[in-house]
């Protein structure tokens, strides 16, 4: 983990990111000054319950995967964090980490801020404060659709949502679409993909190929192409 204070990036961080959007630029900087940016490299953990912090998260660049651990040593996804949002063990916005590690999936870029801080610039200021409470609602439902998946789709029906919604993300301007290229690209491990739609390795990995075989993907190492969204949704149920 490296901490990055270069003057000429002091409000890089801030910018682009959503809550932020018609701040002005001295509240952008007195922001930026409170919350340092911090970069981890592929596979690093930003927070684990043994090492538990109250910080949040503002990310900007990369995604971060939330996860726990079974007694048995597997690793459930929670969720892929995307650029631009918000995470970490923070109670006063109603954040709560619980037993999750987050883990840095790419090269990864965020600015930490302390709880008092957070209640001076973020709580005091009525817009930040209605766009996160937003954005947890938003998430909340997305863990409630993933859920009802879970209970009431077959495994491919899984996949194939999983797989629309990280498309749906890629094509964003902080998302993993490049700017010349024509379809979503999800770069996703087969096991990354399987713990977020809640199956196995190898089960995933056949569907996978079931679909790319009716033209809906191309797959690479590493990089998922959807080739057709409209019938990847209807994949999906």
């Amino acid at each position: 983990m490296i901490e990055r204070d270069d003057e000429a990036d002091r409000t890089w961080c801030m910018s682009e990111v959503d809550i932020f959007r018609d701040l002005s630029e001295p509240e952008m900087e007195a922001i930026a000054e409170a919350a340092p940016m911090r970069t981890y490299s592929a596979g690093e953990i930003l927070h684990s319950p043994q090492q538990p912090s109250e910080v949040l998260f503002i990310l900007k660049r990369g995604r971060v995967r939330i996860f726990r651990v079974s007694a048995d040593g597997r690793a459930l996804t929670c969720a892929i964090i995307s650029p631009g949002t918000i995470f970490g063990e923070m109670a006063l916005l109603g954040q709560r980490m619980y037993d999750n590690f987050a883990e840095a999936l790419d090269d990864v870029t965020v600015c930490v801020m302390s709880r008092a801080d957070v209640h001076k610039f973020l709580l005091s200021d009525a817009r930040i404060a209605a766009r996160i409470t937003e954005m947890l609602g938003l998430r909340v439902a997305d863990l409630e659709q993933r859920l009802s998946d879970s209970v009431f789709k077959s495994v491919p029906q899984r996949i194939a949502a999983t797989l629309t919604t990280l498309a749906a993300r890629a094509d964003t301007p902080t998302g993993r679409l490049l700017p010349t290229a024509r379809h979503p690209q999800i770069v996703l491990t087969h096991e990354q993909l399987a713990a977020l739609a809640g199956t196995s390795r190898e089960t995933t990995t056949k569907v996978l190929h079931e679909f790319a075989g009716r033209g809906l993907l191309r797959l690479a190492r590493g990089r998922i192409t959807v080739l057709d969204p409209e019938r990847l949704n209807d994949a999906a149920g």
